[in-house]
């Protein structure tokens, strides 16, 4: 990464603005910390506090091991990057955030990624099987959205947002997984859980044994125990801390 990339625009936006930054700029270092990155392909948004319609979102083009609070870039909801900022943004990435921050006023952040377990569930057609417990804590919260090719047609966003709905989990057939969250740990919890239940199903099926599938109210069950982990508001600021703790050790220079 260049000394350009490296200088801090910390005083030259508000405190709220640039904890956000640093929060936003730590999940892009989590995603690569678990190998969840594709490249600069997948992208994660949060919303900018405030009255304006802002989101931030990661400069087109650099890993995620360079990306830091300095180098987000601030969008509205129809695509103009605002100041300052010497990137541009994903088209794909704009299409699929826009569309969400701007239906959803309660989404803060919003997660997507093309894993190969997250895509190899995304491809089958019954998508995510109750046979694991990290399936049940979200699969009564997960909506589909069917393959239109890469999200650059403006037209998408209203069916995207209208599968999505309520919900806070999406399988994007053929493509990959998504979350959104009011916090930065309920949104990462969430593509934790999912991107693991993928891999265990997909490991699972791989083994050639029959499966245990639990009904649904198993499923109703296990998915109120576990939400409780992700609007629990003192939870989520401890395991938030937690999590900035490990970015600090593992990836330094996140919130420069």
């Amino acid at each position: 990464m260049d000394d350009a990339a490296n200088i801090s625009v910390k005083d030259q936006v508000s405190e709220d603005e640039w904890k956000a930054r640093c929060d936003l700029a730590a999940l892009y270092r989590l995603v690569r910390m678990h190998r969840w990155d594709d490249l600069f392909f997948t992208h994660i948004s949060m919303r900018v506090p405030g009255p304006d319609e802002h989101f931030l979102i990661n400069p087109f083009g650099l890993l995620f091991e360079d990306v830091t609070a300095s180098n987000m870039v601030k969008v509205d909801i129809e695509g103009n990057v605002l100041p300052p900022s010497r990137y541009g943004i994903n088209p794909a990435g704009y299409t699929i955030h826009s569309a969400i921050h701007e239906a959803r006023p309660d989404v803060k952040v919003v997660m997507h990624l093309h894993t190969d377990a997250g895509v190899a569930v995304a491809a089958q057609k019954r998508g995510l099987l109750p046979i694991s417990q990290l399936a049940m804590n979200v699969m009564k919260d997960v909506v589909y959205h069917d393959y239109e090719g890469i999200a650059i047609d403006h037209s998408e966003k209203e069916r995207l947002v209208a599968d999505l709905g309520e919900n806070n989990l999406m399988i994007l057939r053929n493509h990959g997984t998504l979350t959104t969250g009011d916090h930065p740990f309920s949104c990462y919890l969430r593509m934790y859980l999912l991107e693991r239940a993928c891999a265990v199903q997909t490991r699972a099926q791989g083994a050639g044994a029959e499966l245990i599938e639990w009904d649904g109210a198993m499923q109703e069950r296990v998915f109120k125990q576990g939400e409780e982990g992700v609007t629990n508001e003192l939870f989520l600021e401890i395991a938030w801390a937690a999590m900035l703790d490990r970015v600090r050790r593992e990836s330094p220079g996140f919130d420069a």
